[in-house]
């Protein structure tokens, strides 16, 4: 029996079929060849700095070059549509966020589907933080909530469809009962950039994002949406704290190879977890000595 198309694409489109991946699988071991990881959003974002932690990583263990693509904008979608059309050999791999599962209903004519794709393993849990300019007078975020009652104002993210727009949109009009207007960015550090120049009223973005920003007194914190505080930024409170519902959601920014032959993605999975724990406690312990 011919199965569909698309229930062998692993990140990779393309015209691949099981018979064509069993092939490539019995004349040559995973990896042969160089790597690419296509990041759905521009550098300097949190998908991007754990690629680049883990693609370092995987370079070493593979012993095959992995390469770092940023193709952001619209949410993460154009990364993912070069992914969703290239090759399902195993060697064009993703690294996105959550708004793969947001773009998956909310986004029209993509030119992909999920389908096309296989979520391979979670690697990072972040949550997400507002930040203000130091000029705002706001010194938390009940007083940003109220300073902002019966008016309009900005908010940046890393896109449309990515979690913490989702998550902003949710908390300034279903909770705070706000007018936002969002500003879309085509990844997290042009959103900051913007935040520090002042071209926004506020940023939305994951805690690791924005750290070294609040850590240097670029940006003020004023609100965490996470149920406990976060080590790395021990004095930024969470909306619980303020008395809001604490929200939490999950990112998964990064999608692995398939399982080839004996070299499966849960190896590679347990090959790279304890280097991916090492080298972000050493990050998060420099965001907090600055």
């Amino acid at each position: 029996m011919k199965l569909p198309r698309r229930k062998f694409l692993h990140l990779a489109g393309g015209a691949a079929a099981l018979p064509a991946l069993s092939r490539i699988a019995r004349a040559q071991a995973y990896p042969s060849q160089n790597v690419k990881i296509v990041v759905a959003f521009a550098a300097g974002g949190i998908a991007d700095v754990i690629a680049r932690l883990v693609g370092q990583k995987l370079t070493e263990r593979l012993g095959q070059t992995v390469v770092i693509e940023n193709r952001g904008g619209a949410g993460g979608n154009i990364g993912t549509r070069v992914v969703a059309s290239a090759m399902a050999d195993g060697y064009t791999l993703l690294a996105t966020t959550s708004a793969l599962a947001v773009n998956e209903t909310a986004s029209r004519n993509k030119g992909y589907t999920t389908e096309d794709l296989r979520a391979v393993a979670i690697i990072a849990i972040s949550p997400d933080v507002i930040a203000i300019h130091p000029s705002n007078p706001a010194q938390d975020l009940k007083q940003f909530v109220t300073n902002n009652k019966g008016k309009t104002f900005t908010f940046g993210s890393a896109g449309v469809g990515t979690a913490p727009h989702v998550g902003a949109e949710y908390f300034f009009r279903e909770i705070a009962k706000l007018n936002p207007v969002h500003v879309p960015f085509t990844g997290g550090a042009p959103a900051v950039t913007a935040a520090i120049g002042n071209h926004i009223d506020a940023l939305v973005l994951t805690l690791p994002t924005v750290a070294p920003q609040i850590a240097s007194g670029g940006l003020r914190r004023i609100g965490l949406a996470s149920p406990t505080r976060n080590e790395a930024v021990p004095a930024v409170p969470t909306y619980g704290e303020m008395g809001w519902p604490n929200t939490r959601r999950r990112s998964c920014p990064w999608n692995l190879p398939p399982s080839i032959q004996s070299y499966s993605s849960s190896a590679i999975i347990g090959r790279s977890e304890p280097c991916m724990r090492s080298l972000m406690s050493l990050r998060q312990r420099s965001l907090m000595r600055s």
